[in-house]
């Protein structure tokens, strides 16, 4: 599991708790035999805080200039695509889903991660388009790190 991964799951308990918000984050574990739906799942009797969230991270300054669905996501033994069991996740669960794209920006500068609404992604999937490039990823919902934590506060501005 990615420090992306663990890093937002602890941005988002502490935002929680610090806001005396009925909720809590936790990672699902990856095993060799079982499928992991999604990285990031919050639990809430808020149905706003009720998330499935998808954690990619890419490094711009190796040169990445898009996240591809070819590339980025898994296909599994039977044929199936991560978004196509994501989004039967997300619908079945009634979960609100994001997919977080962690931006690494190179040594010694500030990482970034944008909140891409799960509906853009899978109609970017089902519509044969290959991904998102990074200039419209920055277009998201940006969340800026600082000392080790997201600002998640900006994925609930409206709370």
């Amino acid at each position: 599991m990615s420090n992306f991964e663990r890093e937002l799951v602890r941005s988002l308990n502490d935002y929680f708790s610090e806001n005396a918000l009925d909720a809590i984050a936790y990672r699902m574990k990856q095993h060799q035999f079982s499928e992991q739906m999604l990285d990031v799942l919050v639990d809430s009797s808020d149905r706003r805080l009720y998330l499935g969230i998808e954690c990619k991270s890419i490094s711009a300054a190796k040169g990445a200039a898009a996240l591809y669905f070819s590339q980025h996501f898994s296909v599994n033994r039977r044929g199936e695509h991560q978004a196509t069991k994501m989004q039967d996740f997300i619908q079945r669960s009634g979960r609100t889903g994001y997919l977080a794209v962690e931006l690494r920006m190179g040594s010694g500068k500030s990482k970034a991660a944008y909140f891409v609404t799960w509906p853009d992604v899978w109609h970017r999937y089902i519509t044969k388009q290959v991904g998102f490039s990074i200039e419209e990823i920055k277009r998201y919902t940006p969340i800026a790190r600082n000392d080790g934590k997201y600002a998640v506060e900006g994925l609930f501005e409206r709370l």
